[in-house]
């Protein structure tokens, strides 16, 4: 199979909260609205990201599926995740799920939350502890591990 594109749809409740979330505290921008579902892309960087919205109950869902999400995470890495902490958590006052942490498999993170509930993980990756690096395919971190490292 050859793919063409690939993006989540978050099946929820509170699309129009949704889209202004992603796109005033990730740059997301709307590129198709409907009452029913909203189509986002964020095109800062090399590659594009999209990310859609969904009516739960609009019938292009089975009927034994039309309930919002639940359960998901949205991993987004970036360059300085403490520049993102200070902004999303300290200015902007989002929910703080999980606090700022360094973990030991090679992330310092901290987790946030959309309207719907979805978990926003906002990850830097960083030299996992050489119990763990053995763990990768491949090298993703480079640089001191007593700095942090950079992707």
């Amino acid at each position: 199979m050859h793919a063409s594109s690939f993006y989540p749809v978050i099946m929820t409740t509170r699309i129009a909260e949704s889209a202004t979330f992603y796109t005033r505290y990730f740059g997301f921008e709307v590129v198709f609205e409907a009452d029913w579902y909203v189509s986002l892309k964020l095109t800062r960087g090399a590659v594009p990201f999209e990310l859609a919205l969904l009516d739960p109950t609009h019938p292009t869902i089975p009927a034994a599926y039309r309930k919002p999400v639940q359960g998901m995470i949205l991993n987004f890495e970036v360059d300085d995740v403490d520049e993102q902490y200070e902004r999303l958590i300290r200015q902007e006052k989002l929910p703080l799920q999980l606090d700022i942490r360094d973990e030991e498999f090679g992330q310092r993170h901290f987790i946030t939350s959309d309207p719907s509930g979805v978990l926003i993980d906002v990850i830097k990756i960083i030299p996992p502890t050489e119990a763990h690096s053995g763990q990768y395919a491949e090298k993703v971190w480079s640089g001191d591990p007593e700095s942090g490292g950079s992707a």
